[in-house]
């Protein structure tokens, strides 16, 4: 069974990129642009990974991450964080995060990232 990733971030063309990205390497992808979608999804969907973008229009990424990790149920999920504010690592970590994705990124950092978090 392939494992399932959920991905938010509200710039469509990243969204699709990433999903197209994660599911040519076998991966079970579901993306969303609305932060309100994700506490949801990962109810419903159980994901082994989950991918933020730390600013997404009216949330804070980082919080959604703090309401991932504390979740009784998925607070071992591994969550990423994607972020344009590199000098900020210290904060995102902060949030509990398991790794942070700077932007523009490499798709194949991203790959690498995803797989080492999931295995």
């Amino acid at each position: 069974m392939s494992k399932r990733i959920l991905v938010l971030d509200d710039n469509q063309d990243i969204l699709d990129i990433v999903h197209e990205t994660l599911s040519y390497e076998k991966f079970d992808v579901k993306s969303t642009s609305e932060s309100a979608d994700v506490i949801p999804l990962v109810e419903q969907f159980d994901p082994n990974l989950v991918i933020l973008d730390y600013r997404v229009a009216g949330t804070n990424g980082g919080e959604l991450c703090r309401q991932i990790k504390s979740h009784p149920d998925f607070k071992h999920v591994p969550v990423i964080i994607f972020s344009a504010y590199v000098n900020h690592a210290d904060e995102l970590f902060a949030y509990g995060c398991d790794a942070i994705i700077n932007k523009p990124f490499d798709l194949t950092e991203l790959v690498e990232k995803v797989n080492h978090l999931i295995k």
